[in-house]
């Protein structure tokens, strides 16, 4: 890439944000007919990771998560929307931010039910931390 199609970080930025739908349907939910907790983690990671490789175009593992915040139940028969975007970038690690939204198949009610911030490092061949590419 030469200097002139370089992009600024906050173009960066936004062109990795992330979105990504589910229906959740029973298979998925526990005896409250809601999603299961660790189902919602998942995707949330799943998310995270697109969104920060998509951001930094390398190797990126989770090194952890930061205060998931299960604000209300995700039921059966909704859409879930995840949506990921950076929010700080280091030298070998950044963070993203991922939102779960419910939506109603059947009307536009729509409100957010979860929040949790993910860390990723950038990796080598060999697993080993290297610098996030600019």
């Amino acid at each position: 890439m030469n200097k002139s199609t370089r992009m600024t970080l906050d173009e960066r930025i936004e062109k990795s944000v992330t979105t990504i739908f589910k229906a959740v349907f029973p298979n998925t939910t526990n005896h409250y007919d809601t999603l299961f907790g660790g189902t919602a983690m998942q995707l949330m990671d799943e998310t995270a990771f697109i969104c920060a490789t998509r951001f930094s175009r390398q190797q990126m593992v989770t090194v952890s998560s930061d205060k998931i915040d299960f604000k209300m139940p995700i039921p059966a028969g909704t859409i879930a929307e995840l949506s990921g975007y950076v929010t700080h970038v280091g030298n070998t690690s950044l963070k993203v931010r991922v939102d779960i939204y419910i939506e109603e198949m059947y009307s536009s009610y729509r409100e957010k039910a979860v929040s949790g911030e993910f860390t990723f490092v950038a990796i080598d061949e060999n697993k080993k931390p290297v610098t996030i590419l600019n």
